[in-house]
């Protein structure tokens, strides 16, 4: 077995934690790839074989000549998402590790964590498949600019955003060729299910079960106070143009954020792959909504 860890390296907890995992891989000879990060930070002399380093731009049948199983993202839901977006399409299954707060996506407590991973080795697991959004950009001429968008897929959110104090935005959002509603509002967040709990949650969005087919949009302080939020099915594609007094706006892609001129065409649809996520024991999406955002206290 092969896996993959990876962490913010300038936490003690997290570090603390990568090196109780190294530990307990170390004794079930698990091979081990680290980020660049957490190899810069730990001292792996004591660990027999030396954990090799994570390249993305490697195929994973090439490390240690098998298969990577599983990733180990170890923090919080920002951790696990910079996790999938290094995992990419490479199919992987990632298993979350909660160094952080609420932790929707890193659900395994640190407390339990050997049992889990004794779990994992054992094959006592589940696997979720979890869609994703993805963002191109299209300047005034029409052409593609891939330039724009260095990471375009997001597991949670892709929010639009005014720059700064500006004035509010008007998105005029087309769906399916079909024009919507042109939102006079600070921006608008497009988000999956499983980002119906992050920045949606904060907005007044609803709540989505992960398994579920949909794309929920949620304008953000809109104009109108009879703007809401809507659910679409998951199939359906979105065109947007955005119009502000500065002429810029902001495109944050799971909180990787930029800068975009106004003349600048977005198109938002499903991406073409899913981001596996290792479920273990009782750590289902309806317990951490009755636990984490204290249902019935």
């Amino acid at each position: 077995m092969t896996i993959a860890i990876f962490g913010n390296a300038m936490k003690p907890q997290t570090l603390a934690e990568v090196r109780r995992i190294l530990e307990f891989m170390t004794q079930e000879g698990v091979h081990v790839l680290l980020s660049q990060e957490l190899r810069q930070e730990l001292d792996l002399r004591e660990y027999p074989g030396f954990p090799e380093n994570w390249d993305s731009d490697r195929q994973p049948e090439n490390v240690y000549g098998e298969p990577i199983d599983f990733a180990l993202s170890v923090g919080g839901d920002g951790t696990f998402l910079t996790s999938a977006a290094a995992i990419g399409n490479k199919n992987i299954p990632i298993l979350g590790v909660n160094c952080g707060h609420l932790g929707f996506l890193a659900d395994v407590q640190t407390q339990d964590l050997n049992d889990i991973l004794q779990k994992l080795v054992e094959g006592e697991y589940m696997i979720e498949q979890r869609s994703l959004l993805t963002v191109t950009v299209f300047d005034k001429d029409g052409l593609l600019r891939t330039d724009l968008v260095m990471a375009p897929n997001a597991l949670n959110e892709i929010a639009i955003l005014k720059q700064g104090l500006t004035n509010m935005l008007s998105i005029e959002t087309t769906v399916n060729g079909e024009l919507l509603h042109t939102y006079h509002s600070d921006g608008l967040v497009i988000s999956t299910p499983t980002g119906s709990t992050a920045y949606n949650l904060s907005i007044g969005g609803p709540l989505m079960v992960p398994q579920n087919r949909g794309i929920i949009l949620t304008p953000i302080a809109p104009h109108s106070l009879t703007v809401k939020p809507i659910v679409v099915p998951d199939d359906w594609k979105f065109d947007l143009r955005v119009a502000s007094r500065y002429d810029t706006y902001m495109v944050s892609v799971d909180g990787r954020s930029q800068s975009l001129g106004t003349e600048m065409r977005l198109h938002v649809e499903k991406a073409p792959y899913t981001i596996k996520v290792v479920q273990i024991g009782d750590n289902s999406f309806l317990k951490s909504l009755r636990t984490k955002l204290n249902w019935g206290k």
